[in-house]
């Protein structure tokens, strides 16, 4: 079976591997994650988001996927930045070197059009790492793990730890689902039109009937199946596996502080 939208989306999907990226603790790679995504919105200068990208690109050659399924992933989201770097060219206020109507290309909005193009990529590219390297289980210990100080204001970390690894489970499940009632539809003469933007999105309107009933149906046979197992929200739950802590999970978070401390230095003091 063909996979139209699997290869085309990584957020939520498990790359099986062994690389040094693998081997790292969850809640080591929650902590890298969420250094990086503050110090995406830290920089300031292209210097900073130039040195952003090459560590990104680090690690997604570290991470050993294929470059090849990389570029699939993230070419959707690609086309979002490259949107959304348009649409700052034409429409953010400043100093215009070039109108046509109500169209304004200012240089205001060239510079903050592609920062946040950027931003974008690399933050989805940084995320989708994050869930490829590592299992839907390791990711809620991990994340139950990070949260798990902030009880003492009233957080539920294991409920929100458990919601989130469900939503990115049901990521590549409502993909692979979306891909059967699409080729259902092509076996009985329908299927996606093709022709322009608004034929192509009138095409999704009838299955989205169909892929939400799947969806519902998912999502009720996944509350039973925890119910059945007496699961209970906030309970005190033992680990079967447990994951080390070891010295490159603290090499990884301390190095991911001192791009944070370098950056916060460069925007103070720059």
């Amino acid at each position: 079976m063909s996979r139209l939208l699997q290869d085309k989306l990584l957020l939520g999907q498990y790359y099986p591997g062994v690389s040094p990226i693998h081997k790292l603790n969850a809640l080591s790679k929650w902590i890298a994650a969420l250094i990086y995504m503050i110090a995406l919105f830290v920089a300031d200068d292209w210097l900073g988001w130039g040195g952003l990208a090459v560590l990104a690109a680090v690690v997604a050659w570290l991470s050993h996927i294929p470059v090849k399924a990389l570029g699939r992933g993230l070419k959707g989201i690609l086309i979002f930045a490259i949107f959304t770097m348009a649409f700052n060219f034409f429409f953010y206020p400043g100093e215009a070197i070039w109108q046509w109507g109500f169209l304004r290309l200012t240089k205001e909005g060239i510079f903050y059009g592609l920062a946040m193009g950027l931003r974008l990529f690399l933050l989805v590219a940084f995320s989708s790492l994050l869930t490829l390297t590592s299992k839907p289980v390791a990711l809620t210990d991990g994340m139950e793990k990070m949260l798990t100080p902030l009880r003492v204001i009233g957080l539920p970390a294991a409920e929100i730890a458990m919601t989130t690894s469900i939503a990115l489970r049901f990521i590549p499940t409502i993909l692979e689902e979306f891909d059967r009632i699409v080729l259902a539809q092509r076996a009985r003469g329908g299927g996606l039109a093709r022709g322009n933007l608004f034929k192509r999105l009138a095409s999704f309107v009838p299955l989205l009937v169909p892929l939400l009933i799947s969806a519902f149906r998912r999502a009720e046979d996944l509350a039973q199946a925890m119910e059945a197992k007496c699961y209970q929200s906030g309970g005190k739950r033992s680990r079967w596996r447990q994951a080390p802590w070891r010295w490159p999970d603290t090499v990884t978070v301390a190095f991911m502080f001192a791009v944070l401390a370098v950056l916060i230095g460069g925007r103070i003091w720059g």
